[in-house]
């Protein structure tokens, strides 16, 4: 029963009288009207399910919108089957199975209405229909909020869903509106979703934002087309595609999302121009899949939440950035699995926590005149059948300019790489690669430094300013006569040319170790780059006695109890080895160790001492360290972990994995993630090869006997946990006086004691970091120094080297 009256107006000329008047319920009203007329609805409440079937006007009073409520107990409220315009009207439902509002036919005009509903969609287009939507908002909290089905489409304009128990958007069944300007979010499902054949989404100025799911979802062969438009603050990947669909993404801006920023796979194409990618905790862009393509052009991904790659690109798909930034992320990009692709053109990868390039498992790279800064490693090439080409690139600012190790094949032509920290080109583990009219000026340590007998091959290269040597070419690893690299009309400013010679007593470059004086001593080994080859110890590096390495254990500060356990565990095996040899029985003793406590307590350094007192026994062959964590173990698909565990454990052969944060590996809300399937496969390599490597694994006390209790296994294979108790105020103040005695400063009067006042009230709390706390006051302790003493004319050797009481950094 209506509340108020309707009144209809006829435009027209004929049949007036009897179509214009009041009538007692809109139902009446619109089996009255024709083609033309406006029904003016008074305030109130409709408890009628509507249907408009002529081209009128429907509409509340002006000036007062919202004041006329179409809300049936069931059905749908309000149903559009022509070319109507509809006006500031507020129309709720109840109808779980049905939508609030629905547009079947005709081209009608909607605007100022406002859907407050619990329906199974807030706006339903269908069919024929094309309407066009403007200033409406949707609030449905049980269903989707707009749905464009079978076919239908339609313009929406300034459109607001402020919630959705679904998606925000739903496309399905050829579908193709186009929103303009308009705003999705807290929405429980998608906040756009297209899927299907035929299925089209556009949308223009737009924000998505406070999603539980994707940002934008586009599946099943649906395509869709966003310019200017912003997705943020999503609960998963801010961007999805699967199974051949097309998008493109103009002047977007994708941020603060916690997993992937677009995800791609299962043959879609992604089409980037102008869009920014920030923000992102796990990759910028994921890639995946044979025929799944992205093309960047002009896009920059930047600033990383998360510790993974920020382009990854697997599984065979192929990955395209042209004049793209990508930056302060902890890696650039990753490719990896035969048949991956990418083509970097133009483009600059700076300020990168590990990895600018990383090439694996048979992929390929192409990168042509791009620019690398500021990272730890610039190009890895990690494996056989991983190649491709860096042509005209530069390389600046980084530890290691480009790796290439296990038998990869690239070829780098006129590269530049300056003043890298370790090496320019570094060829290791029977990497081959071939170095044409390349550069590297300013090395702190080698400009190429090929080791193992590696068959590259140099032409035309050229070193200058490399502090150990322009070429350092190490024996070791070949595989016969004719071995080592291959070089021709390769020049060095230390001499007038190297050309590749049988053996001789004197080779033609003199290297850093044959200097006078033994300049800088042994040769260094790009970081990582020690486990990836296998962690050969260098030429020239003598092995210590157990005994010496206990010395070195025994002088560091604090851990006695961690220092008892391991000279105790250090006493079995060296007597059980003696008593062997005397033909007695010896006791089993289990190598395998838990570390627990907080970070910076030194329990990587006690691994790598551990590892060497073992190879000093002779109970392993080489004693190195590996340390990897969930990261390097757990893959992103099905069957990936159990190939990166073998192969981390095939690293450590001989030595010790050191897996930190073991308890990563099963996350108390795992579900479906793969770490299980990493602890199963370290239990049985530790079962199948007991003597052939040390599993430790560190973290966190509580955290690691929840670990210990995942795997029946697990708890079985670790003979003893030690813990690595917090370093008291007197600890640290060792550690900042053992760093200050190291680099040349003093402790000034009352230093000491203030020093232990300032650790003592430190706040302590799960981030604090002990040892590397210590270190960073010492560090902001030079620092203000600095700023002091640099304001002074004339400084004395005691103002250059005495830190005061007030060069102690305020407690955080």
């Amino acid at each position: 029963m209506a509340q108020g009256t309707v009144q209809v107006t006829h435009t027209g000329t004929s049949r007036w009288r009897r179509r214009t008047g009041e009538y007692a319920s809109l139902a009446a009203a619109l089996e009255a009207a024709a083609d033309g007329d406006v029904l003016t609805v008074a305030p109130g409440t409709y408890r009628e399910n509507l249907v408009v079937r002529q081209a009128i006007t429907l509409r509340g009073p002006e000036g007062s919108p919202g004041s006329v409520r179409i809300a049936p107990l069931d059905g749908v409220p309000l149903t559009v089957r022509a070319s109507a315009v509809v006006l500031d009207l507020h129309v709720e439902g109840q109808d779980a199975a049905a939508p609030a509002l629905l547009i079947e036919e005709g081209t009608p005009e909607l605007s100022g209405m406002r859907i407050v509903t619990r329906s199974a969609a807030g706006i339903e287009v269908r069919g024929g229909a094309r309407p066009t939507v403007r200033r409406c908002t949707v609030d449905n909290p049980a269903g989707v909020g707009i749905a464009v089905l079978d076919g239908g489409g339609g313009v929406f304009e300034e459109c607001e869903v402020v919630a959705a128990g679904q998606a925000g958007v739903a496309v399905r069944g050829g579908g193709h509106p186009r929103l303009d300007r308009c705003r999705v979010h807290h929405t429980s499902g998608s906040g756009l979703t297209a899927t299907g054949d035929n299925s089209a989404l556009e949308a223009v100025g737009c924000e998505i934002y406070e999603v539980r799911g994707s940002g934008v979802q586009i599946t099943g062969r649906a395509t869709a087309h966003l310019t200017d438009c912003d997705v943020h603050r999503t609960t998963s990947d801010g961007v999805t595609l699967d199974t051949d669909a097309v998008l493109t993404l103009a002047d977007c801006r994708i941020h603060d999302i916690p997993e992937n920023a677009v995800d791609l796979r299962s043959r879609s194409v992604l089409t980037l121009t102008r869009t920014t990618v920030r923000q992102f905790g796990r990759n910028g862009l994921s890639v995946w899949d044979p025929g799944t393509r992205v093309d960047a052009n002009q896009c920059e991904i930047f600033d990383s939440t998360g510790d993974y790659p920020a382009v990854w690109v697997s599984d065979g798909a192929t990955a395209v950035l042209d004049s793209c930034r990508v930056h302060d992320v902890p890696d650039a990009l990753f490719v990896l699995d035969r048949g991956s692709r990418a083509d970097v053109v133009d483009s600059d990868l700076s300020q990168v926590r590990n990895t600018a390039v990383s090439v694996s498992d048979g992929a390929t790279a192409q990168l042509d005149d791009c620019r690398i800064r500021d990272a730890a490693t610039g190009a890895w090439f990690r494996d056989h059948g991983s190649g491709g080409t860096l042509n005209n690139c530069t390389v600046d600012g980084t530890q290691t300019g480009v790796i290439v190790t296990k038998g990869a094949d690239p070829t780098i032509e006129r590269c530049t790489v300056d003043s890298p920290a370790e090496a320019g080109f570094y060829v290791s583990a029977g990497g081959r690669g071939t170095f044409l009219n390349c550069r590297v000026r300013g090395s702190a340590g080698y400009g190429f430094h090929v080791i193992d007998g590696c068959r590259t091959t140099l032409r035309k290269c050229r070193t200058e300013r490399c502090a150990r040597g322009g070429y350092e070419f190490a024996e070791g690893g070949g595989d016969g006569p004719g071995s080592g690299p291959d070089v021709e009309d390769c020049t060095s400013d230390e001499s007038v040319g190297l050309r590749q010679q049988p053996p001789m007593p004197e080779p033609v470059v003199q290297t850093a170790h044959q200097a006078p004086g033994g300049l800088l001593g042994s040769v260094p080994v790009p970081r990582g780059v020690e486990e990836e080859a296998g962690g050969v110890p260098l030429p020239g590096q003598a092995s210590r006695t157990s005994q010496d390495v206990l010395g070195e254990l025994d002088a560091l500060v604090g851990l006695e109890s961690v220092k008892r356990e391991v000279r105790a565990l250090t006493d079995m095996i060296e007597v059980g080895r003696r008593r062997r040899e005397a033909g007695l029985k010896a006791a089993s003793v289990k190598r395998h160790l838990v570390f627990t406590g907080s970070p910076g307590t030194g329990k990587t350094t006690v691994a790598r001492l551990y590892g060497e007192i073992l190879a000093s026994l002779g109970v392993l062959e080489k004693g190195h360290l590996v340390e990897v964590s969930r990261v390097d173990l757990v893959g992103e698909h099905i069957g990936s972990t159990a190939i990166r565990t073998q192969e981390a454990f095939e690293k450590a052969r001989g030595g010790v994995l050191f897996i930190d944060e073991a308890y990563a590996l099963s996350p108390e809300d795992s579900g479906r993630d793969f770490g299980k399937e990493a602890i199963d496969t370290l239990v049985k390599l530790m079962e199948d090869h007991r003597d052939a490597v040390v599993v430790i694994v560190a973290g966190y006390t509580a955290e690691m006997e929840r670990f210990l209790q995942v795997n029946p296994g697990v708890a079985s294979r670790f003979s003893r946990t030690i813990t690595f108790s917090d370093y008291g105020p007197e600890e640290l103040l060792r550690i900042v006086e053992q760093q200050a005695e190291e680099h040349e400063y003093r402790l000034g009067p009352g230093v000491a004691e203030a020093l232990r006042k300032y650790f003592t009230v430190l706040p302590k709390g799960p981030a604090f970091g002990n040892g590397r706390t210590a270190r960073q006051t010492f560090e902001a302790m030079v620092e203000q120094h600095a700023g002091r003493v640099a304001q002074l004319a004339e400084p004395s050797t005691d103002d250059l080297t005495l830190l005061y009481a007030e060069d102690l950094p305020e407690p955080a």
